[in-house]
């Protein structure tokens, strides 16, 4: 099944948390330092919450969680042939998951993700993109303040 995911910028994370819990009727599915995620079965919604102070209530990223690396690759070739400019990442380590995913910015720059997890892990890691493609504050912050990454 995939499904959409929206980033967003919250102020406090237990705020965040405890609202969206009463809005969607549903438990986090993760929930780290700063960060948490919601695995929302209606609407089909994967929901990221990343705190930035001073950010608050701003869009981080968007994106589409599919099942596997064969889906997000078959989406990267579909892409491409669009003419549209895509940065892929294999194996990296963001949001605590290891992830596959190739990237895209739409028109006026938001960025869009299509991923699948592969694995769990205990750190939060690094998940900068990796291509020229993508604006340095999109997903975790750039990496460089040390905010909290995306998925």
């Amino acid at each position: 099944m995939a499904r959409v995911q929206l980033a967003l910028n919250v102020e406090d994370i237990d705020d965040a948390i405890t609202f969206y819990t009463k809005l969607f009727a549903t438990e986090p599915a993760k929930v780290r330092p700063g960060y948490a995620n919601f695995a929302i079965a209606d609407p089909p919604l994967k929901l990221v919450l990343i705190e930035h102070p001073g950010h608050g209530g701003t869009l981080n990223h968007l994106g589409v969680e599919v099942e596997s690396t064969a889906e997000v690759t078959a989406a990267g070739a579909r892409l491409a042939e669009q003419g549209l400019a895509t940065a892929t990442e294999e194996q990296v380590s963001c949001c605590y998951a290891v992830q596959d995913k190739v990237w895209v910015d739409d028109p006026a720059g938001a960025p869009w993700e299509i991923y699948t997890v592969l694995a769990d892990v205990d750190a939060l890691g690094a998940g900068l993109r990796g291509s020229d493609l993508v604006a340095t504050t999109a997903c975790c912050g750039g990496g460089a303040s040390g905010d909290p990454c995306c998925t």
